[in-house]
């Protein structure tokens, strides 16, 4: 009962920092990870130890297939060479990077530990990072790269880490030895991720009722990512694939009346379980902090010393390929020709270097080093992999969390909205094809949808762009009819000449005309 309480409490907590950080356009994981932190340090506060098998099942899941749904296979196609960069490249630069690093400050580690620990911190989470920009108006082809980075970069650096711990057990292997590890991860993944999207897709989309359907959505879920990981394949590439190929699969469409609902609870599971992931990261002080005392021979400021040279190596290494990939690409476009060149800039550059805040994936890494080694003797150095780790996700959370804002307007980074023009190219060709499919029909229903429908179409084919993408036409005046009725309805029940039932159906008609009519901004 106790667990409970508390798991309340930090959820109402989760609410009003998300809350503030919304209010103060800061990454609400920023404040989250403050706040945990702050609570480990509690008398009373719960002694919460992360699961790290748990803590990737339960916290990245979902997380990752609700941004891969939403991925565009079109964006990712045509920016695939800087997130290939980032992906490998920058991940890769990072990890050699904090190997040196820690090799030259503890010149007693081996060094398979010592890549470890780089690829323990080398993925940046960029769903904070991606949070902030989305409010400031960033580039729409910068938070491409950066959303396409999120999905792939764990998994090339999970590799690494297992590669590490596999040499530190194992011995040297040969690159012979390394190959078919590699295909098994990056190709058996995608390959199985594809086919359990087939395989599934027919249930899934089986029962026509919303809560049948959630609940095998997210039950199969969080089974194609345990699969995958029983099987020794990488759960990151297998829910990546899974969750493109249901997006873009066949099969019957979900009507409006299970979308809205579906897509309603999707999105507050995900805040649910962001706020818990990160809440969580900041309870992990205490607890780390303790064992790090009384189970290691090297003193707490040399780990603390050795902690903070990672966390800087680590920002500096992302910050030394992009700008450096950058300034290449820059270079190449004073040959090319105008019809060739690539818009880049020193600024979009900067954003991308300094959106490489860590999360939920570094430190759940970190707590997977076993204890021991297979002889049973201790996994050496743990606790200071442990604190490397946090170090590292605290760090860039607030350091780099609460300046990317600033930077981000200083900047003055903006482009012309291209996500806005192809909603309204869109809307103007969908219904267009509406018109066409009631051409012939001379009913007087049929002529006030020609109507309506001319309206739409001419006023996304305008150049005059200058109202809210959500709007529609008459929507202002159709919200205020809407706003009477609403209120109408709400006498007539408190008057009780209808009763609650019919009071919600009611309500509920009205709520659709009311998104229909651009309430949804």
């Amino acid at each position: 009962m106790e667990t409970f309480e508390w798991i309340i409490v930090l959820l109402i907590a989760a609410a009003f920092l998300a809350e503030l950080a919304r209010r103060i356009g800061a990454p609400y994981p920023t404040l989250l990870a403050l706040g945990g932190a702050g609570v480990a340090f509690l008398p009373a506060s719960p002694r919460w130890t992360l699961d790290p098998q748990l803590a990737l099942a339960l916290f990245v899941a979902p997380v990752l297939l609700d941004a891969a749904y939403d991925t565009s296979l079109r964006d990712l196609r045509a920016n695939w060479r800087p997130v290939a960069g980032l992906v490998i490249a920058a991940v890769g630069t990072t990890v050699v990077g904090v190997a040196l690093a820690c090799h030259w400050l503890m010149p007693g580690m081996p060094w398979a530990i010592a890549v470890a620990v780089g690829a323990i911190v080398a993925p940046p989470d960029a769903a904070a990072a991606t949070a902030v920009m989305r409010q400031v108006g960033l580039p729409q082809r910068v938070l491409n790269v950066l959303e396409g980075e999120s999905l792939l970069n764990d998994a090339s650096a999970l590799f690494i880490y297992r590669l590490a711990l596999t040499t530190l057990v194992a011995g040297p292997l040969s690159f012979g030895d390394y190959m078919p590890m590699f295909l098994l991860t990056v190709f058996g993944s995608i390959a199985a991720g594809i086919v359990l999207a087939i395989v599934l897709r027919p249930i899934t989309t089986a029962s026509d009722h919303v809560a049948i359907s959630l609940i095998l959505q997210f039950a199969f879920t969080f089974a194609v990512w345990i699969l995958a990981e029983k099987v020794g394949l990488s759960g990151i590439l297998t829910m990546v694939a899974f969750a493109m190929t249901m997006a873009r699969g066949g099969g019957p469409r979900i009507p409006a009346r299970m979308r809205v609902p579906i897509l309603a609870v999707w999105e507050a599971v995900v805040f649910v379980l962001n706020a818990l992931a990160f809440v969580l990261i900041g309870m992990q002080l205490r607890p780390i902090w303790e064992r790090l005392g009384s189970g290691t021979g090297t003193p707490r400021i040399d780990a603390v010393v050795a902690a903070i040279v990672v966390l800087g190596v680590a920002i500096a290494t992302r910050f030394l390929w992009v700008m450096g990939y950058s300034a290449l690409v820059m270079f190449q476009n004073r040959k090319a020709s105008p019809v060739t060149r690539k818009n880049r800039s020193w600024g979009a550059g900067l954003v991308v270097s300094w959106a490489g805040m860590r999360g939920i994936v570094t430190l759940a890494a970190a707590f997977a080093v076993p204890q021991t080694l297979p002889n049973g003797s201790p996994f050496p150095y743990r606790d200071i992999i442990l604190l490397c780790a946090f170090v590292v996700v605290f760090g860039t959370l607030v350091l780099q969390g609460l300046t990317m804002k600033p930077i981000i307007r200083l900047l003055k980074l903006s482009d012309d909205d291209p996500v806005a023009k192809e909603v309204r190219t869109g809307r103007t060709l969908i219904y267009q094809a509406l018109l066409d499919s009631i051409e012939a029909d001379d009913s007087m229903h049929a002529k006030l949808l020609r109507k309506e429908y001319q309206a739409v179409v001419e006023l996304n084919a305008s150049h005059d762009h200058g109202k809210p993408l959500n709007e529609v036409p008459g929507g202002p005046l159709r919200r205020k009819a809407i706003d009477a009725a609403r209120r109408k309805v709400i006498d007539l029940r408190n008057e009780e000449v209808i009763g609650d039932q019919a009071y919600r159906t009611l309500v509920q008609e009205l709520d659709w005309a009311e998104l229909s009519a651009g309430g949804n901004g």
